[in-house]
């Protein structure tokens, strides 16, 4: 018999709140800039309606979560109706992961005021070190992110009283010329550009397998401080923002009426009007352009003037689009505490929201591996994803949510142009999510709460809808990536058919030696607990069991984290192999030595709390550890199990530490080799 166990759920609403505030509160550091782009003094009424939006989304993933106490979100929901929609959304939500991590790294950089010509070479950088303290399973890189997500918040209160007086000028510029004056589509297409805010929702969902349980009220608890903040200080800002004096091409944002995004378009018009007619058919398509020095010295000076104005308005733009709250940040400090305290404050500000972009850019890459993870576990991917390293980590699935972004931003590092990529992913994952709970009528779902599911997902759906239509760009990224995983799902179910029966693998191996074995505990007899891995160390066991005739325990933990666990699912033996290898070789050496055998195995957080605990619960009185074999570096961020273990033993324990490398050798009655206590 193979005892298993899975502990999990200890992650608090106190706990899961920060996290989802690392991920969803920071939208609100390029969404606000990019509100005011598009619709100038208007944006403060867009603000008030995404954040009405925000809030129903909130309330939606408060029954979403209590539906899935396993893990939930939009992979878990879709399938429970269909395979298919389950790749589709998944694959929606990796667009949104995608391009989260793209742009958070890039506005990091944005944030810490860095020069242009290095924002590039630094993000790929950061998301490469990134990729490899999450390969090391770093515990540090949570705990991190829980740090900078409370001096964020510490920062944004100051920075709300320190913007009062902005906010109520802000109020008294409010107008409602935009909607005049732009036609209902366009004002309908705006609205949409920046429901990127809902970015980030999702990631609480995927928490509820970890959360003490009810769920549901972790879950409420979890989910209504973050949306309540963010959508209040979206507003508080977002009005702090249309009052503030900083100059875009001598126009305040204060006295701006018409928005930048019309004015950019004017400022590019003048430049092309003045080209050549050779060059008229090259850039008639709206877009951005820079021109090259050799371009420029062919025009006249009226056109190398005109676009010199050009780019003077475009980088003043990105100041403020780049980093809204940065500027927010100086402005209102220099304002009530001088010009010198005020850029303390703004460099200040800047660096704690580049930390917390750097914190959103991990947590979106984990979990592009847990998306990863799910979908090759329900062999909708290669198994290769499913391959853990030695830290717990689908290393496989790793590489590639590392490559990814890297790539996006190698082609593109405009902000603007990133969100637009961004946005259908985000609104189409939540879409099918909201909208497959409503479908499902098996989940615990009152008759008003279905309505209102079915309204709200209806609205989400036609701004997905609208999205797909106008932004084609961001239609044939989300697009191309959905195509690409239905034709790899398309593949494989092929290969499911041509090969028959090499799916179905028979009951063999580890696996059935481990669940085949009849436990037999002799209460007067010693007992050893074996916590280390290879054959080298089960030999050493195995032997010094049979020379003491006592039972043998070997425990193998695999560690997770919050971003590592499949929805729906706490990972298994099932489908751990090299758990099965290790805990299978002890059984087998022990079956030839006729040592009692008991396997464990056991998912937790914490390895050295549960190598303790099952130690001291089934009364061994030694512990075998191996030496670590990773680097300082590795078990600074880490930490040292061994130690940590060593340091919570009790007394009359003995603990002995060896090398995995070392082969075994027989030795004489009574001896022993390593470290005791």
């Amino acid at each position: 018999m193979l005892v298993t166990e899975s502990r999990p759920r200890n992650l608090r609403w106190v706990h899961a709140g920060p996290l989802l505030y690392g991920d969803w509160g920071t939208s609100r550091l390029y969404v606000l800039g990019l509100a005011f782009l598009y619709t100038a003094h208007a944006s403060v009424v867009y603000l008030a309606a995404i954040g009405l939006l925000m809030l129903a989304v909130s309330w939606a993933y408060t029954h979403i979560c209590r539906c899935f106490p396993d893990g939930g979100g939009v992979y878990t929901a879709a399938r429970q109706l269909s395979p298919t929609l389950s790749v589709i959304g998944s694959t929606l939500l990796l667009s949104g992961y995608i391009m989260t991590a793209a742009i958070s790294v890039i506005e990091a950089f944005h944030y810490f005021h860095v020069p242009d010509r290095l924002v590039l070479p630094l993000s790929v950088v950061s998301i490469v070190l990134i990729g490899g303290v999450n390969y090391l399973g770093a515990k540090s890189a949570g705990k991190f992110a829980l740090i900078i997500a409370l001096v964020a918040l510490g920062v944004s209160a100051v920075m709300a009283v320190l913007a009062i007086p902005y906010f109520l000028e802000g109020v008294s510029t409010i107008e409602f010329e935009y909607f005049k004056t732009v036609p209902t589509a366009d004002a309908w297409v705006s609205f949409t550009k920046i429901c990127l805010a809902l970015a980030g929702v999702e990631a609480v969902a995927n928490m509820t397998g970890l959360m003490k349980e009810p769920v549901g009220t972790e879950a409420k608890k979890t989910i209504w401080p973050v949306s309540i903040e963010v959508v209040g200080l979206n507003m508080i800002f977002g009005l702090a923002l249309t009052a503030l004096t900083f100059s875009v091409i001598g126009t305040s944002l204060h006295d701006m009426h018409v928005p930048d995004e019309i004015r950019l378009m004017e400022s590019r018009e003048r430049v092309v009007d003045t080209f050549p007619e050779s060059w008229q058919g090259d850039f008639e398509n709206g877009n951005h352009f820079e021109l090259s020095e050799q371009q420029l010295s062919t025009l006249s000076e009226d056109t190398v003037h005109a676009y010199e104005f050009y780019e003077s308005h475009k980088e003043e733009v990105e100041q403020y689009t780049n980093a809204s709250m940065r500027v927010i940040a100086e402005e209102t400090a220099t304002n009530a505490l001088g010009a010198r305290l005020g850029a303390v404050f703004g460099n200040l500000a800047g660096i704690t929201f580049g930390l917390l972009l750097l914190s959103a850019t991990n947590t979106a890459v984990m979990a592009m591996v847990s998306v990863f993870f799910a979908m090759a576990a329900d062999n909708e991917l290669p198994k290769a994803f499913t391959r853990l390293n030695y830290s717990g980590v689908p290393w496989v699935g790793l590489i590639a949510s590392v490559v990814i972004p890297i790539v996006v931003i190698l082609v593109e590092q405009d902000v603007t142009v990133l969100a637009s990529l961004y946005v259908l992913g985000v609104t189409g994952a939540i879409t099918v999510t909201v909208l497959s709970s409503a479908i499902n009528k098996e989940l615990d779902l009152g008759p008003k709460t279905r309505i209102a599911f079915w309204a709200l997902g209806l609205f989400l759906f036609s701004i997905s809808f609208t999205i797909a239509i106008t932004q084609p760009v961001s239609t044939a990224f989300s697009g191309t990536l959905v195509a690409l995983a239905l034709g790899v799902r398309t593949v494989r179910n092929k290969a499911v058919i041509d090969t028959g029966d090499k799916l179905e693998a028979p009951e063999t191996g580890w696996l059935k030696m481990l669940h085949e074995i009849e436990i037999k505990i002799d209460p007067d007899k010693p007992k050893i607990m074996l916590a280390a891995r290879g054959r080298y160390q089960s030999e050493y066991a195995v032997d010094l069991a049979k020379r003491r005739e006592a039972t043998l325990f070997a425990i193998f933990v695999r560690p997770i984290r919050v971003m590592d666990l499949r929805p729906g699912q706490a990972p298994r033996i099932e489908t751990d192999e090299s758990a099965q290898e290790a805990l299978g070789t002890t059984a087998m050496l022990a079956k030839e030595a006729g040592v009692n055998f008991v396997p464990i195995y056991v998912t937790s957080q914490e390895i050295p709390d549960e190598i303790l605990d099952h130690t001291v619960t089934y009364g061994c009185d030694t512990l075998i550890m191996g030496k670590s074999r990773r680097s300082v570096f590795s078990r600074k961020l880490e930490g040292d199990v061994v130690s940590e273990v060593s340091r919570g033993l009790p007394d009359g324990i003995t603990m002995i530490t060896r090398a995995a490398d070392i082969p075994h050798a027989m030795m004489p009655p009574g001896m022993g080799t390593g470290a005791t206590k």
